[in-house]
């Protein structure tokens, strides 16, 4: 019984796979318009997206132009060819400024660009593109169906965004360029001021400013400890009861004994 069924099922495959090629190669727009459309339907993505790449100019200006443009499209970003298809879904916007497909396909053009955003240790021009896109949607579309995932997606990114200026940050300190590691906390801080990882920024623009200190030439080194002393207490101010209170504690105590002992010998 089981092996009669494999046969039919196989024998069902073979005809399908049959009737596909046999409208791939026809010169029936009509009947390629309706194999794509079922195709679809039916979820098969790259059979429907063959089909219909076969017929799309043909159909420019006619009334089915606009399912076609699409399906298409949407074929595309199925696929995960998420580039083509946010290239289509924006020409589908500009061609159907009236279609009540016309959010769905502006979300999805800037979705896009979410899952072309690379790991945040990687260069991140798509990220901020993806961001851009997304906000545009959010603005003209605030109170559409798609805003929840919209924002949430915006929210990743510009985490990816924090981690990546982040980690370069903490890489300075790993290679002892503290003052490059200093400013680059000075800067992440201002640009996230919101970020979950600020405590964690604080600190190490702490500690990299303790070691720049530490390590100054004599005409540098009162106002760098006075500088890391500062960061001490904006970031005991700022975190009370920080899991880095008792290591910030400790490289107070040591600036402001290298500090009183520096000005002792001035």
């Amino acid at each position: 019984m089981k092996k009669a069924l494999y046969i039919l099922f196989i024998s069902i495959l073979m005809i399908s796979c049959s009737d596909f090629q046999k409208t791939l190669k026809s010169e029936d727009t009509a009947e390629k318009f309706k194999v794509g459309t079922e195709l679809f339907e039916a979820g098969k993505w790259s059979k429907a997206h063959r089909l219909f790449t076969q017929i799309l100019a043909r159909y420019r200006g006619k009334p089915q132009a606009e399912k076609l443009t699409y399906m298409h499209a949407m074929c595309s970003y199925k696929m995960g060819e998420y580039y083509i298809a946010s290239y289509h879904f924006n020409r589908f916007i500009g061609s159907y400024p009236d279609s009540e497909k016309l959010q769905e396909a502006a979300f999805l053009e800037a979705k896009g660009y979410y899952y072309l955003s690379p790991v945040y240790s990687k260069e991140q021009k798509e990220t901020v593109e993806a961001i851009e896109k997304l906000q545009l949607f959010v603005n003209a579309y605030p109170n559409s169906e798609f805003l929840p995932e919209a924002n949430a997606i915006v929210k990743e990114l510009d985490f990816k965004l924090e981690r990546k200026a982040f980690e370069i940050a903490k890489q300075y300190d790993l290679i002892k360029d503290y003052k490059a590691s200093v400013n680059s906390f000075n800067n992440f801080l201002f640009d996230f001021p919101g970020t979950s990882l600020r405590n964690k920024a604080m600190y190490y623009r702490l500690d990299a400013a303790y070691n720049l200190a530490m390590r100054s030439v004599v005409e540098l080194k009162e106002e760098r400890l006075n500088t890391a002393i500062t960061y001490y207490n904006t970031f005991k101010k700022t975190f009370p009861d920080s899991e880095f209170m008792e290591d910030a504690n400790r490289l107070n105590e040591e600036l402001k004994q290298e500090l009183n002992t520096f000005t002792i010998k001035s």
